[in-house]
Formats: structure tokens, sequence, C-alpha cells
């Protein structure tokens, strides 16, 4: 064996694969940025490949095609939110359903004024394949669970109004969902503002009305 180190020109095993892992977000979040502003049929996957500076026979090294990133961005931003339902269940002991309501709803509009956030409310769930299609739906329907949930809890130590859960989580989520079709980060307007001003509006409805 010779006495001298040889310097490998290869990164090893694991730094190849978070490498890989950086530029799979970065395909990720140039896509979502494109589909948020073109729409999943306007938008030409040379588009994304321009913003990376890469040609487009790279994109499918990390996804197969376009509708396999447009499930990656949706099901990116639903699984953030489904990870804040958790959050919400590890909020303080001593905090009512609506304070842990209002926390999650927070997350939930900070997540939507995102790429991502707009990417997965302007474009429908029906651009993406059946079993695609279902995936997303189911974590959908876990994100209405965890709000319905949190009402309740609201409802049950009097913090909320008697409401119908149900009807009450469709309409918080549907209002947030309202940011990303209109908010296009006007500079007059910063998302710290528009997120008080949406939680403001939204939860004074639900504060229980004093009697007399």
């Amino acid at each position: 064996m010779p006495g001298a180190a040889i310097t490998s020109p290869w990164k090893k095993s694991r730094e190849r694969k978070r490498e890989k892992e950086l530029k799979r977000d970065a395909v990720l979040a140039a896509a979502a940025h494109v589909f948020a502003e073109y729409g999943y049929h306007r938008t030409s996957l040379d588009e994304v490949a321009r913003l990376l500076n890469v040609t487009k026979p790279t994109l499918y090294y990390y996804f197969k095609n376009k509708e396999a990133m447009l499930f990656a961005c949706i099901e990116h931003v639903l699984d953030r939110l489904d990870d804040e339902a958790a959050v919400a269940d590890d909020e303080e002991a001593k905090a009512t359903g609506l304070q842990r309501l209002v926390a999650y709803l927070r997350r939930y509009a900070r997540l939507i004024d995102t790429d991502f956030g707009r990417c997965a409310v302007r474009i429908s769930d029906t651009e993406l394949s059946d079993a695609s299609r279902k995936k997303i739906r189911r974590i959908k329907s876990d994100i209405d669970h965890k709000i319905r949930e949190l009402v309740s809890d609201g409802i049950a130590d009097g913090s909320i109004a008697s409401s119908d859960p149900k009807v009450t989580a469709f309409a918080l989520a549907g209002a947030l969902n309202s940011l990303g079709h209109w908010r296009n980060r006007d500079a007059d307007l910063s998302e710290q503002r528009i997120v008080d001003e949406y939680i403001s509006l939204l939860t004074k409805g639900l504060v229980p009305r004093k009697q007399g």
C-alpha cells in the first residue's frame, strides 16, 4: 500500500444523498413558484429548468413528469399543515380550545401564504391521477377533522360559542385558503398584518357573547 493519502474526488454516499435531497427541494420550490404563478396547464417545465439554470432532462432525475411535481408540491404543504395539527396537540395544557385554534389558524395562514400554499389552493386536485388525488384528499380530510376537533374543544370548555364544528371548520379553512388566491405579496400589506386581520375577523364571531 502506498503511504501517500489519496483524496477521492467522489463524495461519500451520505453526502451524495444529502446533495440530491437539496437539489430535489430546489426543483420542488421552483415548480411550486411557477405553478402558483401560471397554473398547471400553462406551466412549462422549461420555465422550471430556466429558474434553476439546468436543462429540462435534469428535472426528470427528480420527478418523472409534471404531474408528479404537482402532486409533490400539494403534498408538501398539506403534510406541513398536518404536522401543525400535531403541534396543536402539544400546546400548553392550560390553553383553551379557542387559543389552540387561533395558534393553529395562524400557522395555517402562514403556510398558505407561500408558493406551496398558493399552488395547493389555486390548482385543483382533479389535475392529479386517481391514486394521487385520493391521497391528497385523505390528508385534507385529516386537516379538516383537526380544525373540527379544536372547535369542539373550545365549545366544550366555553371559549367558543355553540356552533356546528363541521360548518365552522369549512368556513375557517375556506377563508384562509382565499389568501392563496388574491395575495400577491403587496408591499403595503405585510404577512403579519394580513394574518392578524384574518384571524381577528374569523375568530370574533366564535367568542361567546356576554349575557346581560
